[in-house]
């Protein structure tokens, strides 16, 4: 797992990239990834590389989202491959997060 952020002061967006497996291994990694930024802003995941998720990383969105400020946060997940858009849908976390 890979995992690099980039900040858009201008914007204030934070987007978060990650590549490989998004499972509990990423916990850490994915919480500093936002934590250091101020939760108003909007978040962008790229999952252009991501080849699996599993159940602590629909968890660890979900933090997110209480972190964003649950209803009122914007959080976009990007570029989700065929499979890791099933399982988002299957879990109703298109009602959750924008996916694009």
């Amino acid at each position: 797992m890979i995992m690099q952020t980039q900040y858009d002061e201008k914007k204030h967006v934070l987007t978060i990239q990650i590549e490989g497996r998004f499972d509990f291994s990423c916990h850490k990694a994915f919480k500093d990834a936002y934590s250091s930024v101020d939760s108003n802003c909007k978040f962008e995941l790229d999952m252009t590389k991501v080849t699996y998720v599993d159940s602590s990383a629909l968890g660890m969105l979900l933090l997110l989202r209480d972190y964003a400020g649950g209803d009122q946060g914007e959080i976009v997940l990007n570029n989700c491959n065929d499979a890791v858009e099933k399982i988002l849908r299957i879990a109703n976390f298109d009602r959750l997060f924008s996916l694009h």
